[in-house]
């Protein structure tokens, strides 16, 4: 494997790939849950706590009392196996003072490992793919009586849609709703496919549902949640691919994402509605339209385009070129005024020349993203790319191409905070600020965070915020008064 790479957001204030402890149960049974990687992985984490629920197993946030130990695992890229690997060590100890304490790897990682898992880690008591936590009662009782238990199936169907989260480590204010699993698009440097199977979409009036029941709790931000949110698809059931196969009647009822997102905006009309992720291959305009139709779905669109050459674009099996994501970038600024959009970025994929390289940086001049998620190439195991291609391009390079793209991405970030000075922005407040408790933290429309001091408001309530100044990262703001 590689070494470890690097990984960059520019942003400060929200929780970015922190551990999810849950809160303290009720329960004689503990169970302490840590996730790692993609949002998908914390919505998955409260969907095992539902099931284990069930079981009589309460959460807690201290690990020296939990009877199962549970790691929602990522491997998207090497550094986030490794992570794990290395929390799975720093376990030995703990497992040695408490021999009936059961360990549990879930997820990307545990789908794509399967049974090594078992071998290679020896505290290890159960392993299980995304697809099968259903199966966990079963799977925990195989534990209690003194085997090891694996279950890694890959679903047809769109597993958990009756399932009702648990929701943990929850500010009460921001929650995730699933709407697809899985992936079709095969980039040649991904995973998913593997470790999530093919795509596949869930019930509309289940989303709907759910995120009535969210308003009703008294949340304020849902984020709908799939690998590639717009390809989803319900036309009743089944994988995306088979859709070809459907009746006519069946067709012409299909519900695809613009359709989802304008029910979910009609249903909850003062509840925040974000998205993750998008893909350019598959964001049509009925979106667009849909996002600048609503006032409660945020100005805001993730968009992961990896580099800025065609060539590498092809060779990752991206489906664009840069002449047409640039088209898609033109028709979101002309459809959504004032839209943030942000991205994934990967340097050093295999044959990158400087002038491929020189093409992202160009591309970024052209967007200038508000903020994105920059790594360098991290070969994984059995992608197309890791079996048909040379991983050619030296260390030293890819982290030198990697801190370019960091460093024109803080300047272009820098840039899109000094915009937002003087204006007015509906900020909502989700929290107390990390850096000072007499400072509230939130987030406005475009994703961006907002500091400001803290009033006599709430977690939850949305306030007018003047900005004040910035940072490439934080907006710096105050109140303005009714």
């Amino acid at each position: 494997m590689n070494e470890v790479q690097t990984t960059h957001k520019v942003i400060d204030e929200a929780k970015q790939g922190e551990a999810v402890l849950l809160e303290d149960g009720l329960t004689d049974k503990k169970l302490y849950i840590e996730s790692y990687g993609c949002q998908m992985n914390f919505s998955d984490s409260e969907i095992v706590a539902s099931i284990l629920a069930k079981e009589g197993y309460g959460t807690t946030r201290n690990i020296e009392e939990a009877d199962l130990v549970l790691l929602n695992t990522c491997s998207i890229r090497d550094k986030a196996e490794q992570t794990v690997r290395k929390r799975l060590d720093g376990f030995n100890k703990l497992k040695g003072d408490r021999p009936e304490m059961k360990i549990g790897v879930l997820g990307c990682m545990a789908e794509r490992l399967k049974s090594k898992l078992l071998d290679e880690e020896k505290l290890v008591d159960m392993v299980v793919g995304p697809d099968a936590y259903r199966d966990l009662p079963n799977l925990v009782k195989e534990l209690d009586e003194g085997r090891k238990a694996v279950n890694v199936i890959l679903s047809k169907e769109e597993t958990y849609a009756d399932v009702s989260p648990v929701r943990l480590g929850t500010n009460g204010v921001t929650a995730f709703i699933s709407i697809t699993r899985g992936c079709d698009n095969m980039c040649t440097f991904c995973v998913v496919p593997f470790t999530r199977g093919r795509e596949r979409s869930r019930n509309p009036q289940t989303i709907v549902e759910e995120a009535t029941d969210l308003w009703n709790k008294g949340y304020k931000e849902i984020t709908l949640l799939g690998q590639n949110v717009d390809s989803y698809l319900w036309y009743g059931g089944g994988l995306k691919k088979d859709f070809v196969h459907a009746s006519e009647a069946a067709k012409a009822s299909a519900v695809h994402f613009a359709d989802l997102l304008n029910r979910v905006a009609e249903a909850v009309p003062g509840m925040r509605i974000r998205f993750s992720t998008s893909n350019p291959q598959d964001m049509h305009d009925e979106v667009l339209h849909a996002i600048a139709r609503h006032p409660n779905i945020c100005k805001y669109i993730h968009l992961p385009v990896q580099s800025g050459s065609s060539r590498i674009l092809k060779l990752m099996n991206r489906g664009h070129t840069r002449e047409e994501y640039f088209a898609l970038i033109d028709r979101i600024r002309k459809i959504i005024p004032g839209c943030a959009i942000s991205h994934d970025m990967i340097s050093g994929f295999p044959t990158e020349t400087e002038e491929d390289h020189q093409d992202t940086l160009s591309l970024m001049e052209y967007v200038k993203y508000d903020f994105g998620y920059m790594f360098y190439y991290s070969e994984r195991p059995n992608t197309f790319a890791a079996r048909k291609m040379e991983d050619d391009i030296p260390l030293e390079v890819k982290k030198r191409r990697l801190n370019e793209v960091i460093a024109l991405q803080q300047e272009h970030s820098l840039v899109r905070n000094k915009a937002h000075i003087g204006k007015t922005e509906e900020v909502l407040i989700e929290g107390t600020s990390k850096r000072s408790e007499k400072d509230w933290y939130g987030r406005n429309t475009q994703n961006a965070v907002v500091v400001f001091p803290r009033g006599n408001e709430k977690p939850g309530d949305f306030v007018k915020v003047r900005i004040k100044d910035c940072t490439a990262a934080t907006l710096l703001g105050e109140r303005v008064e009714d």
